[in-house]
């Protein structure tokens, strides 16, 4: 795989790696002053009020999002989380890509949101690129955090290296039900690589086997690509679920197929960050999602 070069990027607090855990620099204060993330006296300008829709990736389901919406709803936003088919409590793991597209539309259309920040982690990226499609008048923003921005045809596999792409196949047919399940070396060194052992340990207890077919579908997004809806690209430099090297990757491979867009970055994993420092990654959706 592609190791990660810190060397290459600039980070805000250039003593992060020193920052005990929970704390925070906010690149919008001089002298890049440590705040405890989880004391709400976090000298934030007022922020603008918005609505949130936060769509999980795989190996997840909605109470991914727990902690960073907790923390978005406490600084005055509306937050709604759902859960798509296959997932969380619905145990039929025979699932295509467009039921899952259709379990996020009807959420949307059932609570009649509108004007909505529409976010989209990992696997998330395809279904909000599909949702996009059909439901654009009430969407005011899409914003993919180290998301699959997939091209026209493509189907998410289509974007692992070869060796990865093998390994997913053989997951794939080990499975009885046709799912993929995580194997924990893989979760450690490739979703939660910034945490410590216990916390990727007990991260990992949350992880269910994921119906492999969506993964593998080609998908139309001939009408994603003729919207002209504002977009954001949110991408942690230390995410590592996909190898970064050329070719491959999140930024700036993915997200330049969205055109015009707005790019926020961060410190931080594929997974970690939703747990252990929530504030954090409000804050930087909450950055891509503004106006």
């Amino acid at each position: 795989m592609f190791p990660y070069l810190q060397k290459n990027h600039q980070f805000p607090c250039l003593d992060y790696r020193f920052m005990p855990r929970g704390y925070y620099c906010p690149p919008c204060y001089e002298g890049w002053w440590p705040c405890n993330e989880s004391d709400e006296r976090y000298f934030l300008p007022a922020q603008q009020r918005l609505t949130f829709v936060l769509v999980h990736g795989s190996w997840a389901d909605a109470h991914f999002w727990d902690g960073v919406a907790a923390v978005l709803r406490s600084r005055g936003h509306a937050v709604y989380t759902p859960e798509y088919a296959g997932h969380g409590k619905d145990q039929n793991k025979n699932v295509t890509h467009a039921m899952i597209t259709k379990s996020v539309i009807d959420f949307i259309t059932k609570l009649n949101l509108r004007n909505f920040v529409l976010v989209g982690h990992s696997f998330g990226g395809t279904v909000i690129q599909k949702v996009a499609e059909q439901v654009p008048d009430r969407i005011k923003r899409l914003v993919f955090w180290d998301a699959f921005v997939l091209k026209d045809g493509e189907s998410v596999v289509d974007e692992f290296p070869a060796q990865m792409r093998q390994s997913f196949e053989q997951l794939r047919a080990s499975s009885m039900d046709d799912t993929i399940m995580l194997p924990f070396p893989l979760f450690r060194d490739f979703f939660v690589n910034t945490a410590t052992l216990d916390e990727a340990k007990q991260m990992y207890l949350s992880v269910t086997p994921e119906p492999a077919k969506p993964l593998f579908e080609n998908l139309d997004l001939k009408a994603f690509y003729a919207l002209s809806m504002p977009k954001s690209y949110l991408y942690f430099y230390q995410d590592n679920a996909l190898p970064q090297g050329e070719g491959f990757g999140w930024h700036p491979h993915m997200s330049i197929r969205l055109g015009q867009s707005r790019l926020i970055v961060g410190d931080g994993d594929h997974f970690t960050d939703s747990r252990i420092r929530p504030a954090m990654l409000a804050q930087k959706i909450y950055e891509a999602g503004r106006d």
